[in-house]
């Protein structure tokens, strides 16, 4: 997907997938999920979502990161 693609070159960390897609006003806003620290075993590896907001075209506008987690942690 554009979106992981450029946010992974942009700050350095393999995305992990997407968690989800909204259309924004002029364009999509994309939930990345990257690791950020992988570990061993697997399940201890600190991953984090970022925003991502494409325009029309699916370049990248802006991002940010909203939330930073450990895999395998239950949401709240």
């Amino acid at each position: 997907m554009r979106a992981a693609d450029s946010l992974s070159r942009l700050i350095g960390h393999a995305s992990d997938g997407c968690s989800g897609v909204t259309p924004a006003d002029d364009g999509w806003r994309v939930c990345v999920d990257v690791v950020e620290v992988p570990r061993i075993p697997d399940t201890t590896s600190l991953l984090a979502t970022y925003e991502v907001d494409l325009d029309g075209d699916g370049t990248l506008r802006a991002y940010r990161r909203v939330r930073r987690y450990r895999r395998g942690a239950a949401d709240q």
